[in-house]
């Protein structure tokens, strides 16, 4: 999540898979299309009293979301995969045209249909679920309509090889041999893919290309090393078919990033979704009550704050991770990963004795492991897995990058000197324990709903509420780089907005990044292609933190003398990952913010 849910940078992959398994994210720019013009300005009807709607109307939505996350699940078998569905574990998504064309057809007529879906009589609970289906078919939508993904992005097809081997060895889901033969059979299918890819990328960007060829030429470790262990129990025919196999689709990948690489003069640099469409997604998708203007003040305006707080520490320096400060150096990288995990138990004793969240008892090990050198372009800082909506194993983990005291990347200096504010982020009560509580949800739709908004926003907001509830000493280095990772979330949304509404160059937002966010350049041109790649993704830290901030007040107001913060943390999280705008009208019975979306 952090540079995490969901591209072969395995940022980009994870949020795809979490967030419906259909971030279709590409640069093309695309003006709105004039002959949806009734649908891009269509709202829902307006929020009234409640009313109790037929059993069968709300019985009837929920089949219809319960046939489409079936559907969706079979025709993105490797994204189910990822989720911890291991039903279709020996196939690659089909991406020939027609295939293509065919699934979008298949949403947008699904779309039509509940866009059309009388509600007016329906009761809270029936119209939040309408909403939440509507706003996880107009993700795909947008993303077939505008985005244009498998046109535009090579890493599309990439990420769809890596992310189809690792979803099989990152847990012991099922014997080692059967694993292999899925991997095997999803090898053998992969130069079909690239042949498909090579029809579909009419339209390539150079900065979507690079990244592609970087991780191509990464991946050998994660098919040979990686999957060694898998094949021990094959007959030895079977293992020189998964030899085979492996290294025809090494050949494949490896051919795709070098046709690229002479293909590179050619394409475009970058070109913006353009602000229009920008704006579609913020109100359509992410159900926020802003607009891109909006958001982008609000960014400057954090970090405005970020950036004066750092300077009013006692010590500024220390917003800067320095491994020399650090009371012991670890000496090597099985020693950082165990003193990384190992702060978690004094963090969940500290939300234990101040009663800041309840923890529930399903909650499953959450552990750090090395990220692999093909998921570093976009993911400087690591990335988190957390368990999958379809998981029956509770267990998640962090990827960390690989350990290198003498490393200038930011988060490799933070880990070592105090590693609590990362993975309080990723761990508990960061990601792991908010999307563990989300995967447990009773109702499909909303267990289904994984707003990113709401998800990185309770991440970050948590950073900040343990600071100021006394877990980190008062000028302390973990203060400090609570200090710093909000600065730079909040240089974040002037990258992400500047970049995809086409104000500013791709060299532009990594200088951002350095001289706003604080950061060194490898961090900075890693945060500045993590936004390339995915539209919005950047902004949603500090925008999701800003409306929990702006809830917490209301709740405290209407809560009183009743109110505890455990509390509130309790009755926030217990809702999934919904946007906050639905959350507040859960919560306070207030109706304003999600009537701000629907206007």
């Amino acid at each position: 999540m952090k540079t995490t849910l969901r591209f072969l940078l395995f940022v980009c992959f994870v949020a795809a898979v979490q967030f419906c398994f259909a971030q279709a994210r590409s640069p093309r720019e695309v003006r709105p299309d004039v002959s949806n013009k009734a649908l891009i300005t269509k709202t829902a009807p307006p929020i009234t009293g409640e009313s109790k709607a037929p059993a069968a109307d709300s019985a009837a939505l929920h089949k219809l979301a319960d046939d489409y996350y079936n559907w969706r699940n079979e025709n993105y078998p490797v994204a189910s995969s990822e989720a911890g569905l291991h039903t279709w574990d020996n196939r690659l998504t089909d991406y020939s045209a027609a295939k293509i064309a065919e699934r979008a057809q298949h949403v947008r007529k699904l779309l039509d249909q509940v866009r059309a879906t009388k509600i007016e009589k329906w009761t809270k609970d029936d119209r939040i679920d309408w909403l939440l289906f509507r706003a996880q078919l107009e993700e795909v939508d947008f993303g077939e309509r505008v985005l244009k993904l498998e046109q535009t992005n090579p890493l599309t097809y990439v990420n769809e090889c890596s992310s189809a081997i690792f979803s099989l060895l990152k847990k012991e889901y099922d014997t080692p041999r059967n694993r292999a033969l899925s991997a095997a059979a999803r090898f053998k299918a992969m130069p079909g893919l690239f042949a498909e890819a090579e029809k579909n990328l009419q339209k390539p960007v150079r900065l979507y290309a690079q990244l592609a060829i970087q991780s191509a030429r990464n991946i050998d470790p994660l098919f040979k090393e990686s999957t060694a262990p898998l094949a021990k129990d094959l007959s030895e025919a079977e293992r020189a078919d998964f030899e085979k196999s492996r290294d025809g689709a090494l050949a494949a990948i490896h051919g795709f990033a070098d046709r690229l690489e002479k293909k590179l003069p050619r394409m475009v640099d970058f070109a913006p979704m353009g602000e229009a469409n920008y704006n579609y997604y913020l109100k359509h998708v992410l159900l926020l009550p802003l607009n891109a203007v909006q958001v982008e003040m609000l960014g400057r305006a954090e970090l405005a704050r970020y950036r004066a707080l750092e300077a009013l520490l006692p010590d500024p320096s220390m917003a800067d991770p320095n491994p020399e400060r650090a009371k012991s150096v670890p000496p090597d990288q099985e020693a950082f990963l165990k003193a990384y995990e190992s702060r978690e138990a004094e963090m969940i004793d500290f939300l234990k004795s101040h009663q800041l969240i309840t923890l529930p008892d399903y909650l499953g090990k959450f552990e750090i492991r090395q990220l692999p050198e093909a998921f570093k372009p976009t993911s400087p800082g690591g990335f988190m897995n957390p368990p999958g909506v379809y998981d029956k194993d509770p267990v998640g983990f962090f990827f960390i990058p690989t350990y290198n005291p003498k490393s200038k990347n930011f988060y490799l200096r933070a880990a070592i000197e105090d590693p609590r504010p990362i993975l309080g982020h990723e761990g508990i009560p960061g990601h792991f324990m908010q999307l563990s509580i989300a995967n447990h949800l009773p109702n499909e739709i909303r267990r289904q709903n994984q707003n990113g908004v709401f998800v990185e926003g309770w991440a970050l907001y948590g950073e900040e509420m343990l600071m100021r509830t006394g877990l980190y000493p008062e000028g302390s280095a973990a203060q400090g780089q609570i200090l710093r990772l909000s600065r730079y979330r909040a240089a974040r949304i002037g990258v992400d907005v500047n970049l995809h509404t086409g104000k500013w160059t791709f060299e532009q937002a990594v200088n951002y990044f350095m001289e706003a966010g604080g950061l060194d350049r490898e961090a900075a041109e890693g945060e500045a292609a993590g936004a390339a790649t995915q539209p919005t993704q950047k902004i949603w830290y500090i925008t999701g933190k800003w409306q929990i901030m702006n809830l917490l007040g209301k709740y405290y107001d209407k809560m009183g003398a009743n109110f505890r913060l455990g509390q509130f943390h309790d009755d926030l999280v217990k809702n999934g990952s919904l946007p906050v705008s639905i959350i507040e009208w859960i919560l306070l019975d207030d109706p304003s913010a999600i009537e701000a979306v629907l206007k």
